[in-house]
């Protein structure tokens, strides 16, 4: 009988101490999560009052008339209303107001006709009529001059820039692929021919496998002109080391000899559209 009231003080005991050491397991928890929380949210509020104190240097750097960046680095992506590309671009700031900027554009041009059909067999898609690939390749300088800069509120600077360059139009040969039969050993092959090739053929719905992907890079061929490009910049962040902006805007181009985009349509020299872009980079 003692033994077993001995036994019970025993366990009643060792389960007052479980509880009572959970109990401080879990203030101490509470208490080390607390303090950390904390600690982080000092960390962060002594982070967002030093960028701040930064903007505000920067701000009066620049209403002092010292230029507050030098030079910059963008990559961006841009969509035409004749198709789409990209473009690397380097500034160098001339002035608080004032920055030369150097672009180097690899695009591709699509025609409004181009439409997708399927041969006659179900065979494709491909796209009827198109002759050739279009890879505008620009290298041009502008003018860019600062509109507004609203840094001190909403970190938002808009900006006007203007400029031109040379423009290389690389044409590459729309290839389809027919099913033929060799007239010799009677073999089936895939023959490709662009229209220059084939005229008839090539705009026929008959024995169409698919265009030729990969093909027609042996044929490029170089078209010079010049191109004519004018946009307003809206840069995010201008006071940040980081480059985050949207460029709306128009671009002109001009070529020695008219272009064939599209079979049974006027060929042309000149070229007009707009765009915007989207650019990421850097500011030093």
């Amino acid at each position: 009988m003692c033994t077993c009231i001995g036994e019970m003080l025993f366990l009643r005991k060792f389960t007052l101490i479980i509880i009572y050491m959970k109990k401080n397991i879990f203030l101490v928890a509470l208490l080390f999560f607390g303090m950390n929380a904390f600690s982080q949210k000092s960390k962060r509020e002594e982070r967002k009052e030093k960028r701040k104190e930064r903007i505000d240097n920067l701000v009066k750097q620049e209403e002092e008339g010292v230029m507050v960046n030098k030079k910059h680095f963008v990559y961006a992506a841009k969509l035409n209303t004749d198709g789409y590309g990209f473009f690397i671009e380097k500034g160098l700031a001339q002035s608080i107001r004032k920055t030369l900027l150097f672009q180097l554009e690899l695009s591709e041009r699509s025609h409004i006709k181009e439409e997708k059909i399927f041969n006659l067999n179900g065979t494709g898609p491909y796209k009827f009529g198109k002759t050739n690939y279009l890879y505008p390749v620009k290298l041009g300088v502008q003018q860019q001059y600062l509109l507004g800069n609203k840094g001190n509120k909403n970190g938002v600077s808009v900006s006007a820039n203007a400029g031109g360059g040379i423009s290389l139009t690389l044409l590459r040969p729309y290839k389809l692929g027919f099913d033929s039969v060799d007239a010799t050993t009677g073999q089936r092959y895939i023959q490709y021919l662009n229209y220059a090739d084939d005229p008839n053929r090539f705009l026929g719905k008959n024995n169409v496998v698919g265009p030729g992907f990969g093909t027609g890079f042996n044929q490029l061929k170089v078209v010079p002109g010049f191109y004519l490009k004018t946009g307003v910049r809206f840069d995010y962040g201008v006071y940040n080391e980081v480059v985050s902006a949207l460029e709306v805007g128009l671009t002109s181009e001009f070529y020695g000899k008219k272009i064939s985009q599209m079979a049974l349509n006027e060929d042309k020299n000149f070229f007009f559209g707009a765009y915007v872009s989207v650019l990421f980079g850097r500011r030093k």
